[in-house]
């Protein structure tokens, strides 16, 4: 198959799927929306004589009926040697009501019943899709820009034979991420919220990132944990799992897991290996005070 990628594309309405295919269009993947999923392997087998680099289709249940054949053409695709990479968009029930009330559009799955209703309905119906999928993003507190932004870390060059991996810093106490794949815990560092020059700081500058990376016992257990995603991504590789996500995670977010995150992020792109590693660190709960 002449196409480097074909990236298909769903998730919760509401989440985002519009700006990312406008997004994907600007890396200049060519873009499909909405698309009967049962045109999907048709479309794969055509791009076979096109001079098409990239091909993203962006299927969801505005398809109706239509929408219920996605997983019998996906596994068409398995079927007929077609690979592909599933992208899932997902948010909080909570953000998705605020988007819609903002819009004043009702949900697709809705019909006269309330916006929680047909989010609901539509959970049940992607649950599947969901956990079968490449690449997880949780829109909730991403606005554009910054879901753009993640897209092109993810996708800027297609999904190669690099593995890419997000290293995300949060906060407990605003829950754990859930597009995370693997999570940390670093609330056993010293904190240094309660050094008061440190406190109105946040672990990407210098005072706080040395404080933290110079307390009893970091440094080896950065090293550690490195080996160890090191590890892992032969394993992920092998399942064709190609972007991975790490959630470092402290009790509010601002110190010791972004100092880590960035830590993480830098001694796993620093570092030569036989499969190649792109590693980025991502802040989500930093500024949230």
């Amino acid at each position: 198959m002449s196409t480097k990628e074909l990236l298909v594309v769903t998730g919760m309405s509401g989440a985002g799927r519009s700006t990312v295919a406008h997004a994907l269009e600007d890396l200049g993947w060519y873009v499909v929306d909405n698309l009967p999923p049962a045109l999907l392997p048709e479309l794969a087998v055509q791009t076979k004589s096109s001079d098409i680099a990239s091909l993203a289709v962006v299927v969801d249940v505005r398809g109706g009926k239509f929408f219920d054949a996605l997983s019998n053409s996906l596994q068409k695709l398995k079927d007929s040697g077609i690979s592909y990479r599933l992208l899932f968009l997902d948010a909080t029930d909570q953000s998705l009501v605020q988007r819609f009330e903002s819009t004043r559009r009702p949900h697709p799955l809705q019909a006269k019943d309330r916006i929680v209703d047909g989010i609901e309905r539509e959970r049940t119906k992607l649950e599947e899709l969901r956990s079968g999928a490449d690449v997880v993003i949780d829109t909730s507190n991403l606005n554009v820009h910054q879901l753009e932004k993640r897209i092109g870390e993810i996708f800027s060059a297609g999904m190669l034979d690099a593995i890419r991996i997000n290293v995300l810093s949060f906060g407990y106490k605003y829950g754990i991420p859930v597009d995370s794949d693997l999570v940390l815990d670093c609330r056993f560092i010293p904190n240094p919220h309660w050094i008061p020059e440190l406190r109105p700081l946040t672990g990407l500058t210098k005072e706080v990132s040395n404080k933290v990376l110079t307390s009893e016992g970091v440094s080896e257990f950065v090293k550690s944990y490195v080996g160890v995603i090191r590890q892992m991504m032969p394993g992920y590789l092998r399942e064709g799992k190609k972007y991975v996500t790490i959630a470092i995670g402290c009790t509010g977010g601002k110190h010791r897991s972004v100092a880590i995150s960035e830590e993480i992020a830098k001694q796993l792109s620093s570092e030569k290996s036989e499969i190649e590693i792109s590693a980025h660190a991502t802040h989500r709960d930093v500024g949230r005070e």
